[in-house]
């Protein structure tokens, strides 16, 4: 199951991040997936199971979906076709074989519960997908 081995892969890829910055738990993860991956459902019905016994298993996952969008070679237009497979400008009607968005599949940000010096979780603290450390 692909679906599966992505969640084990997202999940496998933010435990590093939290070992190597001194997480103890995640609390939330952030990926943005472009509508045409078709694997939003997927990845949150697999998350629960792949986590099991990882510094994820209890964490959040957000899924933010990337609308499609198209470059007409044309007349240079980016928008949102009329379908989500019909890669036809909206403006010209010509054919937009050039998708700028709605491909992705971004980790775009991790946050992680840090420990106190009595090893009890306290604030929230992550990184966006620049790698800037951020607070919540």
């Amino acid at each position: 199951m692909h679906e599966l081995a992505l969640a084990r892969s997202l999940i496998e890829l933010v435990d590093d991040y939290a070992v190597q910055n001194g997480g103890r738990k995640v609390r939330r993860i952030h990926v943005r997936l472009g509508v045409l991956s078709a694997m939003t459902r997927a990845l949150y019905f697999c998350f629960s199971s792949a986590s099991r016994g990882s510094l994820c298993e209890e964490a959040q996952l957000e899924i933010e979906e990337v609308p499609l969008t198209v470059r007409c070679t044309n007349c240079r237009a980016v928008k949102a076709p009329s379908g989500r497979y019909n890669f036809r400008c909206p403006d010209c009607g010509l054919p937009t074989p050039d998708i700028v968005s709605g491909r992705e599949m971004q980790l775009a940000s991790i946050e992680l519960w840090s420990c106190d010096s009595t090893g009890r979780l306290n604030q929230a603290v992550g990184a966006d997908q620049r790698g800037e450390h951020v607070h919540a």
